[in-house]
């Protein structure tokens, strides 16, 4: 039966103006708009039904409805014959969490686990407790909900590298036509090359909004040589506007993408609010029979007939693994846990990017995505109405760049940082939701930033492909309702320190090209708090800079990683089943030997995408 429009937007304005954390006024207007121009926005029937009931056995049980586990689910349920059940943690998607704009606004919120990690004296100086955030999707479609939606593969030498340390099956052109298979390319040329795909179930396209500094990036870029390409297409070095997960200019989410249009598969319950607590393995024949889970407070137990599939992302994985009796043996027992199968790498290996905030370039003309400017009744109507306007973009990240530092061979197209470039930058938003999100200090922000709130300007945030510096995840306890322990070693290895550094040199000559001095940019040059004590702008302040203001890009990965039978560390094989444990696998970020070069909600898709035929040929032999 149909919800009145009118109730639907009074309660989803109750949930923005708690989600968001302030009261935006032009929410009342923006959903009243969007309930009348598309009602089926706010149709609970356009979302995943949450099953109340669950059968006592599956075929398949999934954990975790995030970037992978939806591919997952969605395409297990595929086979008719099979019966699905995915145990998702969160709740559904809101209509706040479709608006690209917001997307900083769900940091923090309902949706977030709200990770932090564990106090550091290598990086993060400039944050609470000296400790980072880490924000992570507790909701139907993961952290494909909260992340801005950047639609990056890597670099071909990333996955050929994960073959060559032994993982069959993996090299760039075997895993391309799972990328291919998933999206759904709407930039006409971009789709009618070989290295795109049309009809899939993920959209990828251009942003409906650029401002003029989205084009000057780029041309700034080709000012200093570098090439404008498809950063997703046959090389990577160079420069380009970004691709993004957005259909019609709202959030493409995976649970929006691939389990939306399958919600009234017979086969396939799904069920919501449903933290998972332990999975359930037989100590003798060690098989995985099912799991163990918390839903309205009550503990629940539902086996699975063939596989047990965790795709609870890099941080939870793990810690359902060790939770389960799987992990370093002299910690498991430590911590009053009976040991199953002693794997030391569970945990280990955690790999991330991080980038260097506070470079900022003020500019003379009104052309920045300032908050407090394009944040209006004109805009929410555009947006509501058009699908376009300034309320399509993605927090002002517009252009991207692949760069070589000299630490990295010229020759070779694998590129060392990237280059996020934005049309905004912290204080673009007067100090608000920005300053929270990334946990900066208020003394720290107030001494840096309070001078240009709301200024124009753009930002260049330098980000390290490939950080040598490893941390590692550890349980507080055996209680699974409480967070484990993240150290995530950031900037402990001096060449990721000297990578950074030089990335910060190269994003400095980007805002000295003719293309950007049209606009009268023009370095932001207050010294770091933290860093005055050294002389402005050479190599050793520039590192303190890089340790103080360090970001993480949210990319954690790499914590059960797959390997060849002589790895010790390697949880999985290449197969992604756990090692000397029947009917069970791991299928998401924690599987990757190492990270690859770009944003990885893309690879997670298609790690989905891959380890969903990996079941397929187990029972199917196909």
């Amino acid at each position: 039966m149909a919800v009145p429009v009118a109730s639907v937007v009074l309660s989803a304005i109750k949930v923005a103006t708690s989600l968001v954390g302030f009261n935006l006024w032009f929410i009342p207007t923006f959903l009243l708009a969007l309930a009348y121009y598309h009602y089926d926005l706010f149709d609970p029937e356009n979302k995943p039904v949450d099953q109340r009931i669950l059968h006592k056995e599956y075929d398949f049980i999934v954990v975790g409805a995030g970037s992978a586990g939806a591919v997952v689910a969605s395409r297990l349920s595929e086979v008719k014959d099979w019966t699905v059940l995915l145990l998702e943690a969160g709740g559904q998607e809101t209509e706040i969490s479709d608006v690209p704009i917001l997307s900083l606004y769900l940091h923090k919120s309902k949706f977030d686990w709200k990770y932090r990690t564990q106090p550091s004296k290598t990086a993060c100086q400039a944050m609470k407790d000296n400790r980072c955030c880490w924000t992570r999707g507790k909701v139907i479609g993961g952290s494909s909900v909260l992340n801005t939606m950047l639609y990056i593969r890597g670099n071909r030498r990333d996955f050929d590298q994960w073959a060559e340390g032994g993982n069959y099956g993996w090299s760039y052109d075997e895993i391309l036509p799972y990328f291919i298979k998933s999206e759904d390319q709407r930039n006409p040329y971009l789709a009618r090359t070989p290295y795109h795909g049309k009809g899939g179930l993920l959209t990828v396209q251009d942003s409906p909004w650029n401002s003029p500094l989205g084009v000057a990036m780029v041309q700034a870029g080709e000012e200093l040589g570098y090439e404008h390409r498809d950063i997703n297409g046959e090389k990577q070095t160079g420069f380009a506007f970004f691709q993004y997960n957005m259909r019609r200019g709202t959030r493409c989410s995976t649970a929006k993408a691939f389990l939306r249009p399958v919600r009234l598969r017979r086969n396939l319950h799904i069920a919501l609010w449903s933290h998972v607590t332990r999975v359930l393995i037989d100590p003798v024949t060690r098989r995985a029979y099912g799991v163990e889970f918390v839903r309205d407070g009550v503990k629940q137990v539902v086996l699975a007939r063939k596989e047990v599939i965790l795709s609870a992302g890099a941080l939870n994985s793990p810690q359902l693994l060790m939770l389960s009796g799987i992990g370093p043996a002299e910690h498991l027992r430590e911590k009053g846990i009976e040991v199953i199968q002693d794997h030391p790498g569970v945990g280990e290996n955690l790999q991330d990017h991080i980038a260097t905030g506070g470079i900022a370039f003020l500019v003379d003309q009104p052309i920045s995505l300032v908050m407090n400017r394009v944040v209006n009744l004109n805009t929410a109507l555009r947006y509501a109405i058009r699908g376009d306007g300034p309320l399509t973009s993605n927090v002002g990240l517009e252009a991207v760049g692949f760069i070589n530092t000299k630490y990295a061979n010229a020759s070779d197209d694998w590129p060392d940082i990237e280059f996020m470039m934005t049309s905004s930058s912290t204080p673009s938003d007067g100090g608000t939701q920005v300053k929270r999100a990334h946990g900066l200090r208020d003394d720290f922000y107030d001494q840096l930033f309070s001078m240009i709130n709301f200024r124009d300007l753009f930002g260049i945030f330098p980000m390290i492909l490939r950080p040598k510096s490893k941390g590692y995840i550890r349980l507080r306890n055996k209680d699974p309702m409480q967070y484990p322990l993240f150290y995530h070693n950031y900037l402990t290895d001096p060449h990721d320190v000297a990578v950074m550094r030089e990335g910060v040199k190269t994003a400095l000559a980007i805002g000295e090209t003719q293309t950007m001095k049209q606009y009268g940019a023009r370095l932001h040059r207050i010294p770091v708090p933290g860093c005055r004590h050294l002389k402005p702008f050479t190599d050793p302040y520039w590192e303190c800079v890089v340790r103080h203001y360090t970001m993480t890009i949210y990319h954690q990965c790499c914590t059960a990683k797959m390997g060849p039978d002589g790895d010790p560390y390697a949880v999985l094989d290449p197969e992604l089943r756990v090692r000397g444990i029947t009917g069970l696998r791991v299928i998401d970020a924690s599987v990757m030997p190492n990270i690859t070069s770009g944003n990885i909600n893309a690879p997670v898709i298609m790690i989905g995408e891959k380890g969903a035929d990996l079941v397929k040929e187990t029972w199917l032999g196909r």
